[in-house]
């Protein structure tokens, strides 16, 4: 690849902004001669430069502004001869379908389906040492918003629809890609339109979305979790009303006192241990890749008359696992007073509740409402943001088959079923019978995948190439097994 022009382009961007630099970039995506079919080291090149590409297109959600970032994919899939459409859903905002058919007539039912986001949370511009949407690249890795979540998923699956059109192979299942938007806050405008109006542009029998882990420890890639399941977001307001009035005459039922007395109590509930079939299987296999003391209370949360003080064990040491093994309530906003020698009436504080799949919301605000035991204050759940659906299977054919993708791809290795904390939109699918796997492919430390949704992400050059190695094998191989 002439490295000059990109690099003309690079200053371009920098000078013009990062919604200028779609165009630019489109330009370039257009022009670069094409690595050679097969070459995974110039498509992950080439992928790396997608992906600065999209870094720079800020679709901070909301407003989102995704139809940029969409319309960028779509000038490099059109150079590639790759049918692509692009649908909008509300002003500045839509998704984009991109499609391989493996004969004239669209077969959903063996079709897979690559899925990503196009949106990205917000920033705090101030904690960032590199632009959050400059895409820097820093002794080996490359900073941006979304480099992790989740404009590297899109890169990387674009590098396996893209490798996989110059190769020629000749595919024995159609491969879908959707780009969608509006993940970030619910996907009323992404992937609910999508689902709702588009079906039959994204119906397939399997799919591969964000939510795994490819786990490195000292340098070496320990584990690979496949996502099959998700636990189920709810937002509840805590509601303490009193009576207003001067603060310099203290009142007993000052609403500021009682939320904050509930809050207390309601953020150091603890909800009984639970195991559902994927979480069972995950933590049965940690022992596998964990230090002798960590192994022996992974064994223990089997044993009735330890459990609870191994999940205290493990929650300690990684917080993620206590979140896995339990429903979890978070306060995350409080909002009180208009003056500062006025007692308001009314104080509100959100809780962001995560509930095990099959959990219902009602008994647990049963048990927290008898938990704060104040007439004073009332739990009003807001409209379900939750998607409850099936844990994809773990003895079909797809899931063995990533299994045995990831243990060719990383020799050594253990592979292990795991449940998101956070939500996805591979609930969606899942309602719809879709086999939904989230196998985020880059082999990440604990602490790089910490950065997602916060200050400095990044994703190291080395696990990118790695990654889009991994998902571009694993695609080809499935999409032309005979």
């Amino acid at each position: 690849m002439n490295l000059r022009h990109p690099l003309i382009l690079l200053i371009l961007a920098a000078l013009l902004g990062p919604a200028a630099s779609a165009r630019p970039a489109i330009a370039q995506a257009s022009a670069a001669p094409p690595s050679a079919p097969g070459d995974p080291a110039a498509i992950s090149t080439e992928a790396l430069g997608w992906l600065q590409a999209l870094l720079r297109i800020d679709t901070t959600n909301p407003p989102g502004n995704e139809l940029l970032a969409a319309k960028y994919i779509a000038g490099v899939l059109n150079h590639e001869g790759i049918p692509c459409q692009i649908f909008p859903t509300t002003p500045g905002r839509g998704f984009l379908v991109a499609r391989l058919n493996a004969s004239a007539v669209p077969d959903p039912s063996h079709a897979l389906l690559l899925m990503a986001h196009l949106d990205v949370v917000g920033v705090d511009r101030s904690h960032w040492t590199a632009g959050p949407f400059a895409a820097t690249i820093r002794d080996g890795y490359l900073y941006g918003r979304g480099a992790i979540d989740d404009k590297g998923m899109l890169a990387a699956e674009m590098a396996a629809l893209v490798s996989l059109k110059r190769s020629g192979a000749r595919l024995t299942r159609d491969l879908i890609f959707l780009a969608e938007g509006d993940e970030e806050e619910g996907g009323a405008a992404g992937m609910q339109v999508a689902v709702q109006n588009y079906w039959d542009q994204i119906a397939a029998a399997y799919a591969i979305n964000e939510g795994g882990r490819v786990i490195l420890r000292d340098g070496k890639v320990v584990a690979v979790a496949i996502q099959a399941s998700e636990k189920v977001p709810y937002n509840v307001q805590v509601i303490a009303t009193g009576t207003s009035g001067h603060a310099s005459i203290p009142l007993a039922d000052n609403p500021v006192v009682h939320l904050a007395a509930a809050v207390a109590k309601l953020g150091s509930y603890q909800a009984p241990v639970q195991f559902n079939s994927v979480t069972r299987s995950y933590f049965e296999q940690l022992p596998q890749i964990s230090d002798d003391e960590t192994a022996k209370w992974l064994r223990a949360l089997e044993t009735p008359d330890r459990q609870d003080h191994a999940a205290r064990f493990l929650s300690a040491q990684n917080p993620a696992w206590n979140s896995m093994l339990r429903d979890t309530v978070t306060p995350t906003i409080l909002q009180a007073g208009i003056r500062a020698n006025v007692i308001p009436s009314e104080a509100r504080a959100t809780l962001n509740i995560r509930l095990l799949p099959g959990n219902l919301l009602q008994p647990l605000l049963d048990t927290l409402a008898k938990l704060v035991d104040d007439p004073l204050v009332r739990l009003e759940p807001a409209p379900d943001i939750g998607q409850p659906a099936p844990s994809s299977p773990l003895d079909g054919l797809f899931y063995h088959y990533l299994e045995q993708a990831s243990r060719k791809q990383f020799p050594g290795a253990i592979t292990l079923p795991f449940m998101s904390t956070g939500g996805t939109d591979s609930a969606l699918l899942r309602l719809r019978s879709v086999a939904a796997y989230g196998l985020l492919p880059f082999p990440l430390t604990v602490e790089d995948v910490a950065r997602m949704h916060g200050n400095d992400e990044r994703i190291p050059l080395d696990s990118f190439r790695q990654g889009v190695d991994f998902l571009s094998a694993l695609t080809r191989g499935f999409v032309t097994a005979q």
